[in-house]
């Protein structure tokens, strides 16, 4: 007689950057799929804004969200890669931090992991894993929920938003080289603290003869003292994106916060 072998059933994840869409669609998806795993990659360099909203939304879901990477943070494996600090051409913060703890958490298991694009941005690429045993859904673009759908469900819920909205516009370690310097400016003005460590990366690089830097061609403690002028700036850029006349569907999405053409930000890091 045959020995019977129980096939262990297929694992659905979600994964949680503490950024509106994966977090709304946590929320979506939480009586819609009540066997869902919720994971965070905790990165040991997130906002305190950001571990603060997760917390909030693990209560919400009434379920853990696994933290990854215990004991392994950005300065981890930035000493693995050497003391050099990744960059938009060579993100092994994505790789290290994001992408392998997911893959070493779903193991060898059949997996669907749900990725919060919208259905406005189907332009967009997330992360699509390699491994044959992970296969992707994308509900918000199979429901037709947009931006605003969004921010609705994380209103109705009671969650809101991240705190750091008011200033930031999207998630990630609060170094994120995707930063706009008006948001480099907000991270001083509300963290110095994490500012002020930011730039101890760059000076460690600059007395080893290296010009690295993290907002692009510019040292942040030059952009420190520009700070009233980049922020002047930004808001003349406001302004005049608001004055502008309304735009085709396509043409306003593609100048959201979140969708910026002047960047390819890491959306396993950012949704």
């Amino acid at each position: 007689m045959s020995e019977i072998v129980n096939k262990k059933p297929v694992r659905h994840l979600l994964g949680l950057s503490g950024g509106k869409d994966s977090s709304a669609l946590a929320i979506y998806l939480r009586d819609k799929v009540p066997e869902m795993e919720y994971f965070f990659s905790d990165t040991g360099a997130e906002l305190p804004e950001t571990l603060e909203f997760i917390d909030m939304l693990e209560d919400y879901l009434g379920k853990p969200i696994v933290r990854l990477n215990a004991g392994r943070d950005f300065d981890y494996y930035l000493k693995l890669n050497g003391n050099f600090l990744p960059t938009a051409q060579a993100r092994w913060c994505t790789i290290n931090l994001k992408i392998k703890p997911f893959e070493e958490y779903v193991g060898n298991d059949e997996a669907i992991t749900y990725v919060g694009i919208r259905a406005d941005e189907t332009y967009r690429q997330g992360y699509l894993s390699k491994k044959k045993n992970i296969s992707a859904r994308y509900p918000f673009i199979e429901d037709g929920i947009a931006k605003d759908d969004v921010f609705e469900i994380l209103k109705l819920s009671g969650i809101g938003v991240p705190k750091y909205y008011e200033w930031r516009s999207r998630s990630g370690c609060y170094f994120c080289f995707f930063q706009r310097k008006d948001e480099w400016v907000g991270l001083n003005e509300r963290h110095p603290d994490l500012y002020k460590k930011a730039m101890s990366y760059e000076d460690f690089h600059k007395e080893n003869g290296r010009d690295h830097t993290w907002s692009q061609g510019e040292r942040l403690e030059n952009l420190m003292k520009r700070s009233i002028e980049i922020k002047n700036n930004a808001n003349v850029q406001k302004n005049a994106e608001a004055s502008k006349p309304k735009k085709k569907l396509l043409d306003k999405f593609s100048d959201d916060d979140d969708n910026s053409s002047d960047d390819d930000s890491c959306l396993m890091c950012h949704l």
